[in-house]
């Protein structure tokens, strides 16, 4: 205890108050741990850019914070800098006791790199770059990690201190220690550096040997009193009150999870290819009887066993797993360079696929889906929302929203099926639109169709074919792929085939060829370079973005895992008679629904039909560029993908202006499905 308050003994402002705060890390210590005598250890919630609240687990070390994901310290999430810090009590009206660190000039206050030389950490809620917002359990144990938090805050001080001495002559900077003084003086500190500091000073503890002055220690304490006011000792936010808690609950973000374990068929043909059993071939050849060559299976009810246990509409998010290659696509100057990320994006969509041959479930009209991704590289999210706006036809549409990195996509997909005799065609009539917002440009994308052969004899396969474009109006590039389906007297090297071009109006500048879920090689035309365009490697995999779901008990009773979960769980445990049932009531509750409704058209609840191009089109789509000064953050609330804007205020010290609570109460009399953009 004493060596955790080295550098405060001497000139604590009264020996009650000095007995009074070690008192109080005792107490707290019932809910924390020391491993070291310069290391606590701590559970907290903390609040993400998302408005809430994750576990994470904490390790206070002098100068620094390290935040991981479970109490192992394995899953690395950041390290906060200490020395670039300020300390304030946050008030709250929810239960437990809130504090923040802040940098108070609004500069990033995370290090660059891990412990071990981590350049990413675990995916969480994404978390602000200038300050954090803690919640403790109650209000004991929040003063106790204050009061550790303060030391840390005053040891900071004083390695910078001390360095400052060394730089004078005081000290011998030859020793580590005095290294790591010189490292922690500046605030923004480069790769190498950082490597040094983790490597030096999370590790192993030099404050034994800093030699420090009695004037450098009343120095660091008279910093840390200066900076308290009359409250408790400490800065106060004095009306900066939640901004979850002063909203209205219509505003508050809704709640996602880190998905868990997703199937990844395996590369090449394997994974594309079903052998069905004898019991399922009966059921094939009873269905094959009511089928003639051309007709639209549309509305034939297929056998369960062929089913992969998830919605078409989940389906669909697969092509935004590397989303981030859109945000690189964004700030690429060169329109050329522009094609070649979409294009990179667009084949990243397709290597994520079930094993065997399946289809996913039908969706029920007025079904939807939600989910989203964050992009740790560039504190951002990308979101997604699906709606079944139709069921004859079956059409789903979609809108996916990045507005922080720049981009937008909307679109819709009309599903058809032909059979063929021996083999049937799932066709995906339809476009998707990709806006590159700051740059105003649209991209428009057709999608390839799936096709299954060897119903009646062979080997049942399913494989993508036909011609698909990528086009820009605006800047006059075209891009066309073509996927190839296997000859009939073609090797295992003929599978999965694809090839295409990139031009600028009649200029052929490139050509494209390779397979769609292996290497995929560009060719340029003038220069006869050749670069990897795509390649799904294991590391490629491995950096895809983690999705984000709503877990299903917050889910409403059409969103497709609530709404199919006794069907998927059927499937899941091979039990296709329940499997069978439980999809017969989800059709004939749709059958019902339908007779009741008669003539009315129905009406979907985030898409609307526009009467001149008779395109679906997101009714809250914002696609105003990102302006950093105003917008704070852009989230999802009950479908709604919003934006929260900065309300322009005051600094006074480190309280907000006076009329900071009534412009909160006005804003919350907004009303949510008015505006998509809403004022903090």
């Amino acid at each position: 205890e004493s060596k955790m308050f080295i550098g405060l003994d001497k000139d604590s402002s009264s020996p009650t108050e000095k007995l009074a705060r070690k008192e109080s890390l005792k107490v707290g210590c019932v809910s924390c741990r020391i491993s070291s005598p310069y290391v606590l250890v701590f559970v907290l919630q903390i609040r993400g850019t998302l408005k809430s609240w994750t576990k994470l687990w904490c390790a206070l070390k002098p100068g620094v914070l390290l935040i991981y994901k479970t109490p192992s310290s394995e899953h690395w999430v950041g390290t906060i800098l200490l020395n670039a810090c300020k300390l304030i009590e946050r008030p709250s009206k929810k239960d437990g006791f809130c504090f923040k660190l802040y940098h108070p000039l609004d500069k990033s206050i995370w290090a660059m790199k891990g412990p071990k030389g981590e350049t990413v950490g675990s995916i969480t809620q994404p978390l602000p770059s200038n300050y954090l917002i803690f919640r403790a359990a109650s209000e004991s144990d929040g003063r106790c990690w204050m009061d550790a938090l303060e030391l840390a805050l005053s040891c900071s001080s004083l390695y910078k201190l001390t360095a400052k001495t060394c730089k004078d002559g005081d000290l011998s900077s030859s020793s580590e220690s005095s290294h790591i003084l010189q490292l922690l003086q500046s605030t923004a500190l480069n790769d190498q550096e950082l490597l040094q500091l983790n490597d030096s000073m999370l590790e192993n503890n030099h404050m034994e040997n800093d030699g420090l002055s009695d004037k450098s220690e009343r120095e660091a304490h008279d910093d840390s009193d200066n900076a308290a006011n009359e409250n408790g000792g400490r800065l106060t936010e004095e009306s900066d009150m939640d901004q979850s808690d002063d909203l209205s609950p219509c505003l508050q973000a809704t709640a996602y999870v880190e998905q868990g374990q997703e199937e990844m068929g395996e590369p090449g043909e394997a994974s594309q290819v079903e052998t069905v059993s004898e019991e399922n071939k009966g059921l094939i050849w009873t269905l094959l009887k009511q089928l003639r060559p051309g007709m639209d299976l549309s509305k034939v009810v297929l056998p369960t066993f062929i089913l992969e246990p998830r919605s078409f509409l989940d389906k669909l998010s697969d092509y935004y797993y590397h989303a981030n290659f859109l945000s690189q696509a964004v700030a690429e100057e060169n329109p050329y360079c522009r094609m070649k990320q979409i294009l990179r994006w667009y084949l990243s969509g397709f290597y994520k696929k079930p094993k065997g041959l399946k289809k996913p479930y039908n969706p029920i009209l007025g079904e939807t889906f939600r989910c989203c991704w964050l992009h740790p590289q560039t504190d951002s999210c990308t979101f997604y929302l699906a709606e079944q706006v139709s069921h004859h036809p079956p059409i789903s549409a979609f809108f996916v929203s990045n507005r922080k990195d720049g981009f937008c996509i909307s679109g819709s997909i009309l599903a058809k099926s032909k059979f063929y005799g021996n083999s049937l065609s799932a066709i995906l009539d339809g476009k998707a639109k990709l806006l590159l917002l700051g740059r105003d440009e649209e991209y428009v994308i057709t999608m390839p169709y799936a096709h299954c052969k060897g119903i009646l004899y062979g080997t049942m396969t399913l494989e993508l074919g036909g011609k698909v474009t990528i086009e820009c109006e605006k800047t006059k590039y075209f891009a066309e792929l073509e996927f190839k389906l296997k000859p009939f007297l073609g090797s295992s090297c003929n599978v999965n085939q694809i090839s295409g071009k990139i031009r600028m109006g009649e200029d052929l500048l490139a050509t494209i060829d390779g397979h769609w879920d292996g290497e995929v090689l560009l060719h340029e035309k003038k220069t006869g370079h050749q670069e990897m365009l795509w390649k799904p490697t294991a590391e490629v995999r491995k950096q895809r973005l983690r999705r984000q779901v709503v877990q299903l008990d917050q889910q409403g009773p059409f969103e497709s895992e609530r709404l199919w979960q006794h069907v998927t769980s059927a499937i899941t445990t091979k039990d296709q008679n329940k499997a069978t049932q439980e999809k017969f009531v989800l059709e004939e509750a749709q059958r019902q629904e339908a007779r009741e409704r008669g003539d009315r058209p129905w009406r979907p609840h985030f898409f609307t039909q526009n009467p001149d191009t008779n395109e679906w089109q997101y009714k809250y789509a914002d696609t105003k560029p990102w302006d950093p000064e105003c917008c704070l953050i852009q989230f999802e609330k009950d479908g709604i993908i919003q934006t929260k804007e900065r309300c322009r205020r005051q600094h006074n010290g480190f309280t907000y202006s006076q009329n900071w609570t009534s412009q909160q109460k006005v804003s919350c009399s907004c009303s949510t499905h008015g505006n998509t953009t809403k004022k903090l």
